[in-house]
């Protein structure tokens, strides 16, 4: 057990006024963090030991799955990044670690960096230490430091610059033998959330910079996530970077031409909006809308109807390491003109070897005949239609979906709701593996690469969860498992000896039980400690002390509920410990 006056809980009255959500607020005001610089938070007492109770249950359902733990540097050589397959991408996020000489006839190039995840460590890891079929399935995990350059951090520990990760990689001899360890990651990921106390979805997922085959990510609803889970009553759901609709019908066919190529003059049309403004009056929907991106330093296509947005993460099935928007500089010379007046009909591109290709969404299909640019600044086409006039090298799924589609798989309208991410697990297949001669020798002598999975839990992150998904007016409301202590006992008279004793008795018989105990000694006010009380919320209070002392009572109240109970002394420590083992119970 530990006495309030022995440990450090500096609450907060007021919110800060840079702290902008409701988690992040209660962080703050229940003494969990204080914070450092942006993105940067030191872990109080309080917020330790929740770290350190979530951490503990994570260790507990990976261990039960197979994981095995180890600690990997934070520190890592650039060269392992380099060599591996997403340097390109990974360094714009990645801190480099100056030192001493730093600058003086060196490379531009860091020597070291500091790691947002471990991929290029663990697998020059594995195949220096594992080579026969026989040591394989290895799950390896850790849990640790991490680091992101976020350029905006913000919401506390939602996006921090420095966070607490459990991330974990496996290595398997084939395809079916990695989907087992993927499935017994998803179930562990599953079994830790409940064990938080958070409601969690598993959502589809992009793979985004990890590269792999497929991925999905543990979602927790919430207004002020940063991420939209898109799913239906059917039991759909998948983040809002992966997610598909059944807006283009399976069977649909392509339309037949609706009358010759007409070019009109547009002088200063240059958006959608304005096309579909009298007097042309060429509706969204009717219109072909064209953009110019550079991957990998070479330009390329992406067509949508004129009412979608394109998602830009769906891009990177085209195996562009990088890309973006293309400026108006890099646009015309290709094109022949300026942004808005463009278009991908066949020989109307100024310069269409200079394209790494032109890929279309498939929802053009239902626009079948339509109106695009022309490639001339002030000018479109008419009567466009898909098969006949426009150049497309492949057909995708690139657009953003919209709330009320059907989804993809029973029809049922596509809801959008915000949530938080906590947890994302990867089948990375073989492209790290590949890279850095991670082999093993089957029983017939030959070689091959090991198939990788990769797995990740947000410890910090998922404390902030809790507390944005557990509280109300009044502070937090921590599930058993993860609060920082799980009963209170609040001492409402310390000078006196008859009621410091029942606290003691009753701490001692909730910490037999198997609860955390803190007991409230401060020479506070009532008012004071019940609003601590309150605002730190754990599980369940007790009081003792005032006119309940004297009439042989204490009272009895769970942080969930309105209810104060009034127990007898005689009753005080088989009621406690039959609570604290009903509430473990439950957990």
């Amino acid at each position: 057990m530990k006495y309030w006056s022995q440990t450090f809980i500096p609450t907060l009255k007021e919110s800060p006024a840079d702290a902008e959500i409701a988690s992040h607020k209660l962080l703050l005001r229940a003494g969990l963090v204080r914070k450092l610089a942006g993105g940067l938070y030191t872990y109080m007492p309080a917020g330790l030991r929740v770290v350190q109770k979530i951490s503990q249950l994570c260790r507990e359902e990976m261990d039960r799955e197979g994981g095995i733990e180890l600690s990997m540097p934070f520190i890592h050589p650039a060269d392992n990044w380099v060599e591996g397959p997403r340097w390109p991408a990974a360094r714009e996020i990645m801190y480099r670690v100056d030192h001493a000489g730093a600058g003086k006839g060196r490379s531009k190039e860091p020597e070291f960096v500091l790691g947002p995840t471990h991929e290029e460590v663990i697998t020059p890891l594995v195949k220096a230490e594992i080579t026969s079929y026989r040591d394989l399935p290895k799950n390896f995990y850790q849990i640790g430091t991490k680091f992101r350059n976020e350029i905006r951090p913000r919401y506390g520990l939602m996006r921090a610059r420095e966070f607490i990760m459990k991330d974990a990689y496996s290595f398997d001899a084939n395809d079916e033998a990695a989907i087992v360890s993927y499935n017994k990651m998803k179930r562990a990921y599953t079994a830790f959330f409940t064990r938080c106390g958070l409601k969690t979805i598993a959502v589809e997922a992009d793979t985004g910079v990890m590269g792999g085959s497929f991925s999905h990510e543990f979602m927790v609803p919430a207004p002020v996530g940063d991420d939209d889970v898109i799913y239906s009553d059917s039991g759909y759901s998948a983040n809002r970077e992966k997610a598909t609709s059944g807006i283009v019908p399976k069977d649909l066919a392509d339309a037949a031409p609706a009358g010759a190529l007409e070019e009109f003059a547009t002088p200063g049309i240059v958006t959608i909006a304005a096309l579909a403004a009298a007097p042309y009056n060429v509706a969204p929907d009717k219109q072909f809308k064209t953009l110019v991106y550079m991957g990998d330093g070479k330009p390329f296509l992406v067509v949508l109807r004129g009412c979608d947005d394109l998602e830009q993460a769906k891009l990177g099935v085209l195996g562009f390491q990088l890309w973006r928007p293309a400026t108006p500089e890099e646009i015309e010379p290709v094109m022949g003109a300026k942004p808005g007046s463009l278009g991908t009909v066949k020989g109307t591109i100024k310069n269409p070897a200079a394209l790494a290709g032109i890929f279309a969404d498939h929802a053009v299909r239902l626009v079948g005949n339509g109106t695009t640019g022309a490639n001339k600044d002030g000018a479109h086409l008419r009567n466009v239609n898909v098969v006949r006039d426009l150049e497309i090298t492949k057909f995708g799924d690139f657009r953003t979906v919209c709330a009320g589609e059907p989804d993809p798989k029973s029809g049922q309208p596509l809801q959008i709701a915000r949530a938080i991410e906590v947890g994302h697990v990867f089948i990375l297949g073989t492209k790290y593996s590949e890279k850095f001669g991670a082999v093993y020798t089957d029983d017939q002598k030959q070689s091959h690469p090991m198939v990788m999975g990769c797995y990740g839990i947000g410890i910090s992150r998922t404390l902030q969860a809790v507390v944005e998904q557990s509280n109300d007016a009044d502070g937090i409301v921590w599930p058993w498992n993860v609060a920082p202590w799980q009963v209170l006992v609040v001492n409402l008279d310390p000078a006196d000896a008859a009621c410091t004793e029942l606290c003691l008795k009753l701490a001692q018989a909730a910490e037999a039980a198997g609860a955390d105990v803190l007991i409230d000694d401060r020479a506070e006010r009532p008012g004071v400690k019940f609003k601590d009380a309150d605002l730190i919320g754990l599980p369940l209070r007790l009081t003792v002390g005032g006119r309940g002392l004297k009439e042989g009572i204490f009272e009895f109240k769970w942080r969930t509920s309105k209810e104060v109970r009034k127990v007898a002394i005689a009753e005080a420590e088989s009621a406690v410990a039959q609570a604290v083992r009903e509430a473990a119970a439950k957990s």
